[in-house]
């Protein structure tokens, strides 16, 4: 028996179910995820893109509700790099999803950077590396949003490293956390992701430990990975390949993340997010249940 990660609360998102835009033909209908995820095991869900799952929170508490599952987090988009220009809209959409995080008594909104390629044309929007004056642009602005957020809605930001963006590997990552104050920004550390740009989620959690704040579980393929590296394919295109794969089958091993983390000693979601978009709609619901069985042979 793997020892009990009591620490670590497991869940999963629209991500699993193959859901990366608000409205899409290819992706499952809302009620149909919503059915499956509880149907599978989990607890917990985010909200994933906002405008997928009911905008009404009275609406929304209901459907979740009746199929016993709770909110965990809210997920939004920034490019707080390019400065205090782009503050306002940045701040209108991160109101409209931070308030039904809020009322599905959530307490944690995802921030993802934006892309610097694009996931869907591979076209290269801006360098990769920033500039000094963009890193200071990011770094504020990330500690305002933090700021701003608990503040005005009374939670915590957890910063997404992510392929394709300016937080990627762990040079990135880690000057990103010397760069703010811990009080107003910490990581939702996705494996996945982080494996993806080179990185080491188990040293990361040992060494930034104060710093994680909110886990993704998900893990790459290396030998599909290996080629996405070789050939510089972009994010959209190395996901359509399966470079994010099934547990156990890839990189980073989960069990020892989970032991790292919960070494922590803090409460920690863990939220399964298996990148799949666009898949068929019956792919999902199996890996779901297979998932939440094998992290359960870790202990969570």
């Amino acid at each position: 028996m793997a020892p009990a990660l009591d620490r670590i609360r497991v869940g999963s998102a629209p991500d699993s179910w193959g859901v990366w835009f608000p409205d899409d033909p290819v992706q499952v209908p809302w009620e149909r995820f919503l059915d499956e995820v509880a149907e599978a095991g989990y607890d917990w869900i985010e909200l994933g893109p906002y405008g997928y799952l009911p905008t009404d929170p009275a609406r929304l508490t209901d459907e979740i509700n009746k199929r016993n599952l709770k909110v965990s987090a809210g997920t939004i988009f920034t490019g707080l790099h390019r400065g205090p220009s782009v503050w306002e809209s940045t701040w209108q959409h991160v109101s409209e999803v931070a308030a039904l995080t809020q009322a599905m008594g959530a307490e944690h909104l995802v921030v993802i950077p934006s892309f610097w390629r694009d996931d869907k044309t591979a076209e290269i929007l801006e360098p990769p590396e920033l500039t000094a004056e963009q890193w200071a642009h990011l770094t504020k602005g990330m500690e305002r949003l933090g700021h701003e957020v608990k503040e005005t809605f009374g939670l915590d930001i957890v910063v997404h490293p992510h392929a394709d963006t300016h937080i990627d590997t762990e040079a990135h990552v880690e000057r990103f956390l010397d760069s703010t104050d811990s009080d107003l920004v910490n990581l939702c550390l996705d494996t996945g992701h982080y494996a993806y740009c080179g990185g080491d989620s188990v040293k990361l959690i040992e060494t930034y430990g104060e710093r994680i704040g909110y886990l993704h579980l998900k893990q790459v393929d290396p030998e599909i990975l290996a080629d996405v590296v070789k050939n510089e394919i972009p994010f959209g295109p190395a996901v359509q390949r399966g470079v994010m794969c099934e547990p156990p089958a890839g990189v980073p091993a989960l069990g020892p993340v989970l032991e790292a983390a919960q070494k922590l000693n803090v409460d920690l979601f863990a939220i399964v997010e298996q990148d799949m978009y666009p898949c068929e709609p019956d792919k999902p619901m199996p890996i779901a249940v297979r998932t939440r069985k094998f992290l359960r042979s870790c202990g969570a």
